[in-house]
C-alpha cells in the first residue's frame, strides 16, 4: 500500500499524472513557439509534472535509483521554472531561463516515457531487452536531439508580454 492506495493504483495514478503532463508540456511549448502563455496549461503542466516526479519517490524501493535522480533533477529544474515564472515573472533572463528548465523537465519526463516503454511494450523490449541496443539508443537520442532544437526555438520566440500574449485559461 502506498498512501492507502494499491502499488497498482498508485502506478496508475503516476502514470496518469505523467501523461497529462507529457500533453500539457508540449502544448506549452507549442505556445512558446508562438511567444504565447495560456495560464491553464501552464499551471496543469507545472503541476502535474511536479506531482509526477513527487509521486515516484513513494514506489518501495531501498536504494536510490536511476528513476530518483531523474526525479531529483525534474524537481530543482521545475522549481528554477516556477521561480522565472511566478517569482521574476519572466523578465529579462527569466524569461529564457523558464524556457529551458521547462523545456528540460518535459525531455525528462518524455525520457522516462521511452525508458518505460521499451521495459513494458512486448515489441519494444523484444528489441532492446537490455535497453543497451541501438533502437533504444537511437530512440532517446532522437527525443534529445528534437528537445534541444525545441528548448532554443523556443527560447529564441518566446517573448510574452510583447506581442500577442494570451493569459487566457
Amino acid at each position: 500500500m502506498i498512501l492507502g492506495m494499491s502499488i497498482a493504483t498508485f502506478t496508475l495514478i503516476h502514470v496518469i499524472l505523467s501523461l497529462i503532463g507529457i500533453v500539457a508540456g508540449i502544448v506549452v511549448v507549442i505556445q512558446m513557439l508562438g511567444s504565447k502563455k495560456t495560464n491553464g496549461w501552464t499551471n496543469l503542466f507545472l503541476s502535474t509534472t511536479i506531482l509526477t516526479s513527487v509521486t515516484g519517490f513513494f514506489f518501495p524501493v531501498d536504494r536510490l535509483l536511476p528513476s530518483h535522480i531523474v526525479g531529483i533533477i525534474s524537481l530543482v529544474l521545475l522549481a528554477i521554472a516556477v521561480a522565472a515564472l511566478r517569482g521574476y515573472h519572466l523578465t529579462g533572463r527569466s524569461r529564457w531561463i523558464y524556457v529551458v528548465t521547462a523545456v528540460a523537465a518535459l525531455y525528462l519526463n518524455v525520457f522516462v516515457a521511452i525508458v518505460q516503454a521499451f521495459q513494458k511494450i512486448p515489441f519494444l523490449a523484444r528489441i532492446a531487452p537490455t535497453q543497451a541496443e541501438p533502437p533504444f539508443a537511437i530512440a532517446q537520442g532522437i527525443a534529445l536531439l528534437v528537445f534541444i532544437g525545441l528548448g532554443i526555438w523556443a527560447a529564441k520566440a518566446f517573448h510574452p508580454g510583447t506581442s500577442g500574449l494570451a493569459t487566457s485559461t
